[in-house]
């Protein structure tokens, strides 16, 4: 089969080709192998590339790619929720970027009749995220207020739609004025440039009244970590996904007590095939029928032939892009 390829870890994704490469194993039990149609890129991908984020022991250093959508081509014993055809999508610890991907059957979804492989594999990484994330450890309520910083990013715009969807107020921020004003299409309540970071919070209290945010989505890190301190309501939660601005913070203990603030962490990769399944299904089960019935949509910015894999990671790499951009493995 062909897959995506890093022939050279480094800062350079023209080391990236389209090549070869030997078959996955036939399924074991509990497993389905599936024709990858559309795969989408994540940050984590660029990390991967560039020898910085290794997937977990089982999965090659040298094929990216963490969600997928296909179609099943082959079941593994004691497999009886699917049959060999039905179109799937859905989130994996690696390989996704390659013609045939062997998977646990707990890790799939069914692909909506109204989206094609390429809007599908915008999904699973994003929304599962977002939605694991802001609902399921948030708990983010109706009524409530959701600060999201890089709204106009991949589980961002899932986050706004998601939030939006249960009656919840969303401020977004960026540094991109464009991809704000896209955002109010979406729904975002409030936009903030972000262009002096030391005035972030104030620009977040004066949104919500003084009272803060109820929960915050930080897909940028450090940079902003005591501005969400100062920023987060009385009981707030501050869910930690990314880590774009860096690793390390000064932390100001006595904000997080006065304000009896929860501080979380999350990742989906290196979780368990259980845990994942666990955050699949729940999002199966509450959010993916607004996709069903398009009151949530994918959002698709850029799709690349996967021979162009390199000029996907850049464009990817640029910050330019507003929603996912996704390879079609479809040739």
């Amino acid at each position: 089969m062909k897959a995506v390829y890093i022939t050279e870890f480094g800062g350079n994704f023209d080391t990236l080709e389209l090549r070869e490469v030997p078959d996955p194993a036939e399924p074991k039990a509990g497993q389905v192998l599936v024709r990858v149609h559309a795969a989408g890129l994540n940050r984590a991908d660029l990390l991967q590339a560039r020898g910085l984020y290794p997937p977990p022991p089982g999965y090659s250093v040298n094929i990216p790619g963490l969600e997928f959508a296909g179609e099943i081509v082959s079941l593994g014993g004691g497999v009886s929720d699917w049959n060999i055809g039905d179109r799937v999508f859905g989130i994996t610890a690696g390989e996704a970027q390659a013609d045939y991907l062997t998977i646990d059957h707990r890790l799939l979804m069914r692909i909506p009749e109204r989206l094609s492989y390429t809007e599908a594999a915008a999904i699973p990484e994003a929304f599962i995220t977002a939605h694991d994330a802001v609902f399921a450890q948030a708990e983010l309520k109706a009524g409530e207020t959701l600060l999201i910083h890089a709204v106009g990013s991949g589980v961002g715009l899932a986050a706004l739609q998601m939030a939006k969807n249960g009656g919840v107020t969303v401020i977004g921020t960026s540094r991109t004025r464009d991809k704000l004003e896209k955002c109010r299409e979406l729904g975002l309540d409030a936009a903030i440039v972000v262009e002096n970071i030391d005035q972030l919070a104030a620009a977040i209290l004066n949104e919500t009244d003084g009272r803060g945010a109820d929960v915050i989505l930080d897909l940028v890190g450090a940079a902003y970590f005591q501005q969400n301190l100062l920023s987060l309501a009385v009981k707030g939660r501050l869910m930690l996904v990314g880590l774009t601005s860096g690793a390390t913070a000064e932390f100001n203990l006595s904000q997080a007590l006065q304000k009896r603030a929860t501080i979380k962490g999350t990742v989906l990769r290196g979780r368990s095939v259980e845990e994942k399944g666990i955050a699949t299904e729940n999002f199966a089960s509450h959010a993916l029928p607004l996709i069903e019935v398009g009151s949530v949509t994918p959002n698709v910015d850029r799709v690349f032939p996967a021979a162009e894999a390199g000029a996907a990671y850049e464009y990817l790499a640029s910050n330019e892009s507003f929603g996912k951009v996704v390879l079609d493995l479809s040739s």
